[in-house]
């Protein structure tokens, strides 16, 4: 199933590897580190609408492991990928 992940972007459930908070995996050197690599490989999409914060990032692996940044909570993250398998 398909679900809105920010920005009239839509991402599948089954691609997706899992959602985080950017205030608490931020702070992490491992995560700055992980997206440091995934920068270098062209592999983050920003997804904030221009002026936002963004709150939360989503890893999925299709095609290739992909960083999406998004400016919704991952809460709300994960209601509407939830949501997406009641349909």
């Amino acid at each position: 199933m398909y679900f809105h992940a920010g920005q009239d972007f839509v991402l599948n459930t089954r691609d997706l590897i899992g959602v985080f908070d950017l205030d608490t995996a931020g702070a992490s050197r491992r995560t700055e580190e992980y997206f440091r690599h995934a920068e270098a490989d062209g592999a983050v999409v920003d997804l904030t609408a221009p002026g936002t914060l963004p709150k939360s990032f989503m890893v999925t692996d299709f095609p290739d492991e992909t960083v999406y940044i998004s400016q919704l909570s991952p809460a709300a993250l994960k209601k509407r990928a939830e949501g997406s398998d009641l349909k």
